[in-house]
């Protein structure tokens, strides 16, 4: 092993949708932290493995015919595998660990690793390896559970793999993703060519594009329809107009139609999320007048294949398109471009009857529909005992590896009470719950008590000796005047004074901070400017290892004094101030670890209860049987939504975005420009801009019942003069509200202005412009 700067493949940038952002003969194998990565590996190609945030233990563990041999790699011996193991034996993450071995039939047990880093290796740090022979290769980001009061989690890893003949990778096809189970149906549909197949009702349907940027025709009949000689196949327009979506998701939203309005399939898993449901599949017309006589298409070859079960000809078929990238532009016209797919990207459908289907691979080379160049699709079909969660891929950068949502450690409990949930950085959260409904959700929060499942928050750990210089120097905050176990918000900005984004700093002791925020970017700002700045700090995503419920409203003190035990040292519930934060355990010094601070998204007296996944099943139970008796009841996003505007709160991509400063986002309280003398990243800007913004954060009272929306037009008279951030209907004003981003020249209070709907001139909702909050303005309630 040879460690060596960071020399990791360049990216060329991800120019293309769908294009390999590395470069010719590299391959990338992300490993989540405390989680493993599997891959073949040849004589002559060289590893390099990447310590993304630092402190990553990694270990490499060559096999040869199924059977651990750390020669792979020119290591005699290597060491016992103990992370691996110790990973594989845990009974939840093991569990998962396991099935993604067990399609390699690998005698992990027993097996030698080749230990890369160590504890105190710096971000970025890069092991190099070679491999002596051909073989598999897994790698393991080992780790124990991070303590809730703060530590060390395990954290990612990068492979790059840079094959030693570039030209024979390339020539071989893409190794498609490891089969979810044993598949009963398995099979390819060469380029330019379409497949018709049997499926049984309850059976799983995987859709693959083998080499990325290639469409792909679905179309589904139902059997028992068929053999009464009806043909119902789906119906994109009936699916559209039942699901409200442009093309069905994972989710509620999910199920496609026959024009009976009877679902035929259900959409679970999707790792591009970038579909077309309006045009027809390729068909004669189509090449014909574009001056292509004879051009294999896709609705041909459906009826060359359906043909055989009675289903009569079409000219042009309607599909659903699976890959193909279509939008209508502003003057309604019906756009396309290049697919988003990569290669291995898929779609998982679940048959919900008895069917007929047929698969494409598009033979369109025309157009940019395929990138220009056609290839294959490969489809697996799975038996009805497969368990597959729902998912959607969530990338946090553009050049990022796909990451399937995950679910969070309250879903046990939550999905028991709703089936309605929203993706959120690449979580799922409750949307809301069929049993009351938002607004009782609502009502609950503001009167009683309210719990709500946040754990997809990003949390970041923030350790070293210059940890408070580095946050010093990154957030607006006077981040030395914040104590240990106090809390303090803060915005985090760019030079120019826009916002990257806002979050609450947790100090956990002279050196250990914690910083939850809503983007995953800020971890990795915060490793460039600590590396530019050379402060000695680690920075460290903990989120996988911190799971998080909002406990609001007026009993919420109430609820959680029941349940929460702290040490002497620490304060208790009736003590627990105004951004605090207590480190205490569940019901007694035995208890599930937990962190209790009074923070909070609603306007309300409130707490957030941060925890282990693995400990969050007992802790969501206790809070539900401590509030019972006080009126708690969960409460999901939409509600939280209603909650946060009523209050003034902001939300990102709603009323900040980075061009957008915290004096135009409403929160310039949290710019210490008089307190602290020291610079900070986006001073100087925020120094010119404070006294001169161009814009206002202010809150609106619509005189009708009509509520606005994000991104209406705000006008006088023709002009505008600033767009709605949020709007909602007020269930305590009994009115229509909002949050609008006006020119400051029109940002005192009583301006009558005019919210533009429909295309901003031809229907206007008279408003008044108030000061914010709306509700409590004096935030009484909050700090009671």
């Amino acid at each position: 092993m040879i460690v060596v700067p960071n020399t990791a493949p360049a990216s060329r940038g991800v120019r293309r949708p769908g294009e390999p952002a590395l470069a010719r003969g590299s391959e990338r194998y992300p490993v989540d932290g405390g989680s493993l990565a599997v891959f073949r590996i040849r004589g002559g190609d060289t590893l390099r493995v990447v310590d993304v945030e630092g402190g990553q233990v990694a270990e490499v563990v060559g096999f040869v015919d199924g059977r651990g041999d750390p020669g792979l790699f020119g290591a005699r011996a290597g060491q016992p595998a103990h992370g691996l193991q110790t990973m594989l034996a845990e009974p939840r993450r093991g569990s998962r660990l396991r099935e993604r071995l067990a399609p390699y039939e690998l005698a992990v047990e027993g097996a030698r690793a080749i230990p890369l880093f160590a504890e105190g290796s710096r971000a970025g740090s890069v092991a190099e390896l070679t491999a002596s022979g051909d073989g598999l290769c897994v790698v393991a980001a080992a780790g124990e559970p991070m303590p809730v009061a703060g530590g060390m989690p395990p954290t990612d890893l990068v492979v790059y793999v840079e094959r030693a003949d570039p030209a024979r990778a390339e020539r071989e096809t893409p190794e498609l993703p490891a089969p979810l189970a044993d598949p009963d149906q398995d099979f390819r549909v060469a380029r330019a060519t379409a497949q018709a197949y049997p499926v049984r009702a309850g059976q799983w349907i995987q859709i693959i594009d083998v080499a990325g940027r290639q469409c792909t025709d679905f179309q589904a009949f139902s059997t028992a329809h068929l053999d009464r000689g009806i043909e119902r196949c789906l119906d994109v327009t009936t699916t559209r107009s039942l699901m409200a979506r442009s093309s069905p998701q994972p989710g509620l939203a999910a199920k496609y139609y026959d024009v009976d309005f009877q679902p035929l399939v259900e959409i679970v898993q999707d790792t591009c999320a970038r579909h077309d449901a309006f045009a027809l599949a390729c068909n004669p017309a189509y090449y014909e007048e574009a001056g292509y006589f004879g051009h294999a298409n896709c609705s041909d070859n459906f009826n060359g294949q359906l043909d055989a079960y009675g289903v009569t000809a079409r000219r042009g078929w309607m599909s659903m398109n699976f890959f193909y990238n279509t939008e209508f532009d502003d003057a309604h016209q019906l756009m396309l471009d290049e697919p988003w797919s990569r290669p291995g990207d898929y779609v998982l459908l679940r048959a919900l009857t008895d069917l007929v289907c047929v698969s494409s691979a598009c033979p369109d080379d025309i157009d940019p529909a395929n990138g220009w160049n056609p290839t294959d699709i490969h489809v697996r079909v799975y038996d009805a005992d497969l368990e597959a969660r729902r998912s959607i891929a969530y990338r946090p950068r553009p050049d990022a590896e796909a990451r399937m949502t995950k679910q969070t450690g309250f879903h046990g409990q939550t999905s028991q009470l709703t089936r309605d949930y929203v993706e959120h950085e690449g979580y799922w959260l409750p949307n809301s719950y069929p049993q009351h409904g938002a607004i009782a959700e609502y009502w609950a929060c503001r009167e009683k008590a309210a719990i709500i499942d946040l754990s997809a928050l990003c949390k970041f750990e923030v350790m070293g000796p210059d940890a408070e210089a580095l946050l010093q120097h990154t957030l607006t905050r006077n981040v030395r005047r914040v104590g240990v176990r106090q809390v303090a918000y803060s915005a985090m900005c760019w030079p120019d004074g826009g916002m990257i984004d806002d979050g609450t700093l947790f100090r956990l002791a002279d050196n250990n901070f914690r910083w939850i925020c809503g983007i995953e970017y800020c971890g990795e700002w915060l490793r460039e400017q600590a590396e530019v700045g050379g402060f000695e700090v680690r920075i460290k995503s903990s989120r996988a290892q911190l799971h998080n419920v909002s406990v609001q409203g007026p009993a919420a003190r109430d609820i959680l004094r029941e349940i929460v035990w702290t040490r002497p040292d620490q304060a208790d519930m009736d003590e627990l101030g105004l951004f605090r934060f207590a480190i205490a355990r569940l019901g007694h010094e035995r208890g599930r670890p937990m962190i209790v601070s009074r923070t909070g998204y609603t306007g309300e007296l409130g707490y957030e209860v941060f925890c282990h996944p693995d400990d969050a099943d007992e802790i969501w139970q206790a809070i539900r049987a401590a509030g019972a008796p006080h009126g708690l009841r969960p409460m999901g996003m939409e509600a939280l939504d209603m909650l946060r505007i009523e209050a003034g709160l902001i939300a990102a991509g709603h009323e900040f975005c980075d061009r957008t400063d915290p004096y135009e986002a409403g929160i310039g309280f949290a710019v210490a420009l008089k307190k602290n003398a020291e610079d900070f990243i986006g001073r100087a800007a925020l120094e010119a801009r404070r006294d001169r913004p161009r814009q206002r954060l202010v809150g609106l009272t619509l005189d009708g019942e009509e509520a606005a929306a994000h991104g209406d037009g705000v006008y006088i008279g023709r002009q505008q003069i600033g767009v709605v951030t949020s709007g909602t209907r007020s269930p305590t004003l009994a009115r229509s509200i909002a949050l609008a981003r006006v020119a400051a020249e029109h940002a005192g209070p009583d301006t009558r202005v005019e919210v533009g709907k429909l295309d901003g001139q031809q229907k206007r909702l008279t408003a008044t412009v108030v000061a914010m909050p709306h509700y409590d303005p004096e935030r009484r309630r909050l700090k009671a």
